[in-house]
């Protein structure tokens, strides 16, 4: 019985998929380039936010099943075993479904727009969905906006290649995707614009505005309607900015800068412990895994995504992070409480590293504002501590935190400053986060020229650059340029056959050979010049 309802869902399915491509097809015969653009930008927009709800949803209930079966067994278990089973599977499916292998991070949108004229594989459609739900949702310590980003890049260059749009639109809409996915993520339209300007389309053009706002507001319309403020990661808490703390929001910012190298460093340097076990990639996920899951059993809140956490810390009432840990007994204690939350600000890149680099799916977006919003906390807690001012907003600091991270990892500033703006209901904490974002991004600066997904592009000579010129001449491949099919003269041919050989084709530079076929020289025909030679003559 389930069998035959389940054909019949894909028949329904298959159906309404006819309607739609229909329904394009004659859109595109009907309207202009531009507005079709628009159309497809719409279209686009609703594909990342369903992505975003479906991920989002799945996270947060496991979270919530987590968390019962946690205050039932009186310590973190769940937490610590829904990991091993989501990374286990994940690679399950990546060995068996999905060809062995799966493309990470958002480097490979950049990837797709510097060398491949912004054409994604198909696969990304759906890959990134499956194996991300699996990791980040059962507990992996990594965030889902990188595979919603690359979600929605690839439902716009995919678009784009359905409807055999030019490579101009094509990386148009793949920067509407990652706008859409950023505004449906966070319910920041405009951070999702800024995001795909400043991290996708280094060279942006007005007219490209427009599709990816109506991406970007489309992903975030329906992503509020669908989805309640537990599941997104937003805040009402928030103080006004007294400027007699901007001495403390500068330290803010030199912290958040050299946190966020430390994090970028010593990620890469646990990816690239698990990288050398190719041959085993179970023996490889199931030794990560355990590591993790002895982490998240000693610091629950590195479970998942952490968002729950992040709103804890903005709380009157800080200290639950501490419910079902070996410290609960001292959760009132704010020394405790403040060791606890400074080595989870150094542990998460070693949660994150383990995630991914034993096999996980997930990203840095996330653990970036994790980071953020607990170095925030840190700062403004110690300094109340030691008595040097007990009045300082410590939501407001680890709220602005977020940003400092957020922008030192990523080298995207206005996307930390009005993702914070827009996440916290209002634009009160804009002073210091701009002071925390410019100076976390400077510091941030000194010791990486790029930030932390494009480094690895970088070393290997395969991304662009502020640098307009270079990023033209960075999409040309030579291979493709250079003819490897030409026809050779010999030294010894006569000059009958040389014409012929002319005349039948459009060659006009001919490389002369001996008989080993060892280049000798090369004689160039150039009608223009034969012609002028025979008026002089």
């Amino acid at each position: 019985m389930p069998a035959r309802y389940l054909a019949k869902l894909q028949i329904k399915l298959r159906r309404l998929f006819n309607y739609f491509e229909v329904f394009f097809v004659l859109a595109q015969e009907i309207l202009s380039n531009r507005n079709f653009i628009y159309l497809a930008s719409v279209a686009v927009g609703i594909s990342c936010a369903l992505a975003v709800i479906l991920l989002k949803t799945f996270a947060h209930k496991v979270f919530l099943f987590a968390n019962y079966a946690n205050g039932y067994l009186k310590l973190p278990y769940a937490n610590s075993i829904f990991p091993i089973i989501g990374i286990l599977l994940t690679v399950f499916v990546i060995r068996n479904f999905l060809d062995g292998s799966i493309e990470k991070g958002s480097s490979r949108i950049l990837h797709a727009v510097a060398k491949k004229n912004g054409i994604m594989p198909r696969k990304q459609m759906y890959a990134q969905i499956i194996t991300s739900s699996l990791t980040v949702g059962m507990g992996g310590s990594a965030g889902l906006e990188s595979p919603i980003t690359i979600t929605g890049a690839a439902f716009g260059s995919n678009f784009a290649q359905k409807y055999k749009l030019s490579q101009k639109d094509r990386i148009l809409l793949l920067a509407c995707g990652v706008a859409a996915g950023i505004g449906a993520a966070f319910n920041a339209p405009i951070a999702g614009v800024l995001f795909a300007i400043e991290i996708v389309l280094v060279d942006v053009s007005i007219s490209a505005f427009i599709p990816i706002i109506i991406s970007a507001a489309t992903g975030a319309l329906i992503s509020t309607i669908v989805l309640s403020d537990n599941v997104l990661l937003h805040f009402t808490n928030v103080k006004k900015f007294d400027f007699h703390n901007t001495i403390y929001y500068i330290i803010l910012g030199v912290l958040a800068g050299l946190v966020a190298t430390y994090h970028a460093k010593n990620f890469r340097r646990v990816e690239h412990f698990f990288s050398k076990f190719k041959n085993n990639s179970y023996r490889k996920a199931l030794m990560g895994a355990l590591v993790l899951a002895v982490l998240i059993f000693l610091f629950p809140t590195l479970f998942g995504e952490g968002y729950e956490s992040i709103k804890a810390l903005s709380t009157n009432n800080p200290s639950v992070i501490l419910e079902n840990t070996l410290l609960e007994k001292y959760k009132y204690n704010d020394w405790v409480l403040l060791s606890f939350i400074g080595a989870i600000v150094m542990l998460k890149s070693f949660a994150t590293g383990l995630t991914l680099g034993s096999g996980g799916n997930g990203g840095n977006f996330a653990p970036s504002l994790f980071v953020g919003s607990y170095l925030g906390f840190f700062v403004a807690k110690s300094i109340g501590l030691l008595g040097i001012n007990s009045h300082l907003p410590i939501a407001n600091f680890a709220m602005v935190g977020m940003a400092g991270i957020l922008s030192g990892l990523f080298h995207a500033p206005l996307t930390a400053i009005f993702l914070i703006g827009e996440i916290t209901g209002g634009y009160e904490l804009m002073v210091p986060l701009m002071i925390v974002s410019s100076i976390s991004f400077a510091v941030t600066r000194q010791f990486e020229k790029y930030s932390m997904d494009v480094k690895p592009l970088a070393d290997s000579g395969e991304v662009f650059t502020s640098d307009k010129d270079k990023n033209i001449l960075q999409s040309i491949s030579l291979k493709k340029l250079i003819d490897t099919h030409n026809n050779m003269v010999y030294a010894d041919e006569n000059l009958e056959k040389i014409v012929q050989l002319y005349s039948t084709n459009k060659q006009t530079l001919f490389p002369v050979v001996d008989q080993q076929n060892q280049l000798i020289s090369y004689f160039y025909f150039n009608l223009l010049v034969i012609s002028k030679c025979v008026l002089i003559y």
